[in-house]
């Protein structure tokens, strides 16, 4: 698997916006409530310092995860995109072998899946499944549910 995360300039723009906004606004606000916990008294017995200081650490924690994707991220553009097979960024629509239903899914990384919107992540198993195949082929996609076979009827940019 790749080491880079390869979001769309959306994606990119909205996770570094998230950031931000943990840097600037909550940072501030975690470093607040701890130093009033810490004026009420005797720390080895106040369950509110403990409890912002665990708020505090999973925060930082959060904050450093999503620098990590930041600084590992490639921005795609869809012009440079090759559409001949599936790739990430790119729409597709598949078509169940056994049901006959068909259904549109957009390919990307997970910090922008969304199932309800139809993206689905590159990592998930018919993410996986789907990268690389061409129009006409068929993905046969390992599921907990048994092994689905996915049809590629058309692959485009949405």
């Amino acid at each position: 698997m790749s080491k880079y995360s390869y979001l769309t300039k959306d994606g990119y723009d909205k996770l570094k916006a998230e950031l931000d906004e943990l840097k600037a606004v909550e940072r501030p606000k975690a470093a607040r409530q701890i130093a009033e916990a810490r004026e009420k008294g005797d720390l080895s017995e106040n369950a509110e310092y403990d409890a912002a200081k665990e708020a505090q650490g999973l925060l930082e924690f959060k904050i450093s995860q999503m620098e990590a994707i930041l600084a590992n991220s490639r921005v795609l553009n869809e012009e440079d995109l090759d559409l001949s097979s599936v790739v990430v960024l790119s729409s597709v629509d598949i078509k169940n072998v056994k049901t006959g239903k068909v259904f549109t899914y957009t390919l990307v990384s997970e910090t922008e899946a969304d199932l309800k919107l139809g993206k689905i992540s590159v990592t998930s198993p018919i993410g996986k499944g789907l990268l690389g195949k061409k129009i006409g082929e068929i993905a046969k996609i390992i599921t907990p549910a048994g092994t689905t076979e996915l049809e590629i009827l058309n692959i485009f940019i949405r």
